[in-house]
């Protein structure tokens, strides 16, 4: 156990004599990226306008925009969450049970997460179209 703090501390102590300060500039973006941060911008504006002018609302256009962004982005995120609890249970958790229960656990949160951001777009497309507005 000593050998392991020693070690950590060597490392922090490395870390800390080896970093430097980074300060923010005020250079100026070249047009290119200027231009593509802008387009960026501006297709994300339309995208929100198209669910606005859909859903006939703007909280239901704006609602629908998040909810789109949620799905797209809960994948990655969840698989990696899901690989990470993998590696807890069936890896680390060979040799420590509390951990191989944690890994567990955070695995049914991840699925569970990921099964809601995929299915609360859909949920909400039929309450809204069907049974809401026309």
């Amino acid at each position: 156990m000593k050998k392991v703090i020693a070690i950590v501390m060597v490392i922090l102590a490395l870390l800390l004599f080896c970093s430097s300060n980074v300060f923010a500039t005020n250079e100026i973006l070249d047009s290119e990226t200027t231009s593509q941060l802008i387009e960026l911008s501006e297709t994300q504006k339309k995208e929100l306008a198209d669910y606005v002018e859909e859903y006939g609302s703007e909280t239901y256009g704006f609602t629908a925009f998040v909810l789109s962004k949620i799905q797209i982005f809960s994948i990655p995120f969840c698989f990696l969450g899901i690989a990470i609890s993998a590696i807890y249970q069936y890896v680390i958790g060979i040799r420590k049970l509390d951990v191989r229960y944690k890994g567990f656990y955070t695995m049914i949160a991840f699925i569970t997460l990921f099964v809601i951001a995929q299915v609360l777009p859909l949920v909400f497309v039929i309450v809204i179209k069907g049974f809401g507005r026309s």
